[in-house]
């Protein structure tokens, strides 16, 4: 499916709902009046039939409520949640009902367990409750106990401890303060604005489950704040424009609720990274500073390096020669990234798509993981017909642009950043380190007895709740049931008695891998229940596995359980750790095709552990 044309046929012709994953191409090159077209044609479908057609794709439950009317979110959040691959199941609540909605436990807003709550908010929720006439104090005392409000909804719904509430702030008119005809007035009003935005956004430091958008900087892109005819009849207070670039900012969020945040930035070099083309100018005249464009490409640096910082792993894939792109990466002065910025250096005259298949098996992760970015139609052309999985970034010859284009879509937006994220590429380096001392090796078995694998197994603390809930959203490989926990969700977890949660370190010869995995474990009676197990790419095939999972059956036993059940879940990830349970002495119980297969263990055998590794928990000490 390529064009909106294409698109519509199979509305039209009902072809539509099973065609459904087709459209995440389509609607990548969409935009304004487009995407909203296209998002209405897909609101327009039966969810159920959709998923009843595409049992496979992701769906992302959403409940929408306001200060105003909401509906017309539906085609553009639709849209966004398309563009990535997810199907939106979503609620909306009537209008101005978000006080009613977020307080009552029965509301319809909960009905569905979703896993985002939108609780869209306008500046008419404010000055709908100003006197006429006014003065600043009135406004500043309304906005001031507007947020007071907000804050005791955000109270209530942390007390229920499941699914991200997403605010935002509240922009303040031009046409309101316009209205206030002395400057004294407009700056006080100004200023306690700003301090209810202020707390607004700090509600993020106090209470896990929320994300506060700040619609202010979605405003310096020119967009209108309001549709006074819209806002007037419909009581749409915020205009068409910034509601599509809400509803992308959603988009973001539910990618990363869906395990679908991407995690590495592969970069074209010439005329991307930097002006010119190293082959033919050579480094010395290439552009990265002290003009305007080396300025430009300086800026775009900058912010791959920031990005960098964060945890997105950077690789270059150039055609070049490759000593003399390393060269350049290592010696010249004005550029801003240099080699060791990259988990990996290609430059080669290959197929990129080869190249980043290949640093895809490399890294252990999917090609689905990868932001391209390119200068080159050809290029990036390619990479979308042969690897349609992967994220492209069309940049062109002006450098200028390059920032916005790459940061428009928050390929990389996670609810928090973790130290774990921080670390991720100095670690990933040390992994392709591995793969390398791997091949000094005859066996796999020399090879694992060399590395000295070390194992941590112990019950997570609060403190490492936010990458506990980060690995259930990232991880898609090894995750037994893709079961998907958002930090509240962990935090309810390790208050209940009846549930444990066990984190896996993991380090060798190389260093230590960090926080790789949890187990996440409950007692019923005599039987402990293995409710998902899940472990990071980086250390697939080393033994952790089965040493954590021998662990669990030993301290099962010892705790007086007579049997273990786990429950394998499959998705189009997973298919790799199906048979995990089978082959570690477990017998298959049950199948459902909702909840998945159902293995049990019955505890008289239980699975000796590798003897390449150690494995230590607080409890009982080393155990080998």
């Amino acid at each position: 499916m390529e064009t909106l044309a294409e698109l519509v046929a199979a509305h039209r012709s009902g072809e539509l709902a099973a065609r459904y994953p087709e459209v995440r191409g389509l609607l990548a090159h969409l935009s304004g009046t487009e995407l909203v077209r296209a998002g209405q044609l897909l609101a327009a479908l039966d969810t159920d039939q959709v998923a009843k057609e595409n049992p496979d794709l992701p769906q992302i439950r959403v409940s929408v409520t306001g200060s105003g009317t909401v509906n017309s979110l539906s085609a553009p959040l639709t849209a966004e949640l398309a563009r990535h691959g997810l199907l939106l199941r979503s609620y909306f609540a009537d209008f101005g009902s978000y006080v009613a909605e977020l307080s009552l436990p029965d509301s319809g807003l909960w009905a569905d367990s979703p896993d985002l709550v939108l609780c869209l908010l306008d500046h008419r929720a404010v000055l709908d409750e100003v006197p006429s006439p006014w003065q600043a104090t009135d406004a500043a005392a309304a906005v001031e106990a507007k947020v007071g409000l907000v804050r005791g909804l955000v109270e209530r719904f942390a007390a229920r401890g499941s699914g991200t509430l997403v605010l935002n702030t509240l922009p303040l008119p031009q046409t309101v303060l316009a209205q206030l005809v002395d400057h004294r007035s407009r700056a006080r009003l100004s200023a306690a604005w700003r301090e209810a935005n202020a707390t607004l956004l700090r509600l993020v430091d106090a209470y896990p489950g929320v994300v506060v958008l700040d619609l202010d900087a979605l405003l310096t892109g020119g967009i209108p704040l309001t549709e006074p005819r819209l806002s007037s009849y419909a009581k749409v207070h915020l205009s068409p424009a910034l509601l599509a670039q809400y509803a992308r900012q959603v988009g973001h969020l539910a990618r990363n609720v869906a395990g679908r945040t991407k995690k590495v930035l592969a970069l074209d070099l010439d005329e991307t990274v930097w002006g010119g083309v190293l082959g033919e100018c050579g480094p010395e005249n290439i552009e990265v500073a002290g003009t305007y464009r080396g300025e430009a490409f300086r800026a775009f640096q900058k912010a791959v390096k920031q990005l960098a910082s964060q945890g997105v792993l950077l690789s270059a894939v150039s055609k070049n020669d490759l000593e003399p792109v390393r060269e350049t990466l290592r010696t010249h002065a004005e550029l801003t990234l240099h080699e060791d910025d990259f988990v990996r250096v290609i430059a080669n005259w290959r197929p990129k798509h080869d190249n980043l298949t290949e640093l895809a098996t490399d890294l252990n992760l999917g090609v689905d993981s990868f932001v391209f970015v390119d200068d080159s139609p050809f290029e990036t052309g390619l990479i979308r017909h042969e690897l349609p999985e992967v994220a492209v970034v069309q940049v062109d010859t002006e450098p200028a642009l390059h920032v916005e284009r790459l940061l428009e879509d928050g390929w990389f937006d996670v609810v928090q950043v973790t130290e774990e994220d921080r670390a991720r590429p100095a670690k990933y380096r040390d992994e392709l380190a591995r793969n390398d001392f791997l091949q000094s090796f005859d066996s796999l078995r020399d090879y694992l007895r060399e590395l000295k694998v070390w194992v941590w197994l112990a019950p997570v603390e609060a403190a490492q709740a936010p990458r506990i809930s980060q690995m259930t959203l990232r991880t898609n490989q090894f995750n037994l049931t893709t079961r998907r926990l958002q930090e509240p969700d962990v935090t309810r977890l390790l208050d209940d008695p009846d549930a444990t949660v066990l984190g896996i370190r993991s380090g060798d010869r190389f260093g230590a891998n960090g926080l790789v995995g949890a187990v996440f474990l409950r007692r019923e009676g005599s039987t402990v229940e293995i409710e998902n197990f899940l472990l990071s790419c980086r250390v697939f095939a080393r033994g952790i596995e089965q040493a954590c999972l021998s662990e669990v059956l030993r301290q099962a036993a010892a705790g007086g359980a007579d049997r273990v059940t786990a429950r394998y879940r499959p998705t189009a990830k997973n298919g790799k750790v199906a048979d995990f349970y089978p082959r570690h002495g477990f017998t298959a119980l049950s199948q459902d095709d909702a909840t998945g297969s159902l293995f049990g263990h019955d505890l008289a055998e239980i699975p000796v552990n590798p003897a390449h590794l150690q494995l230590t928990t607080p409890a009982e000490g080393t155990t080998e």
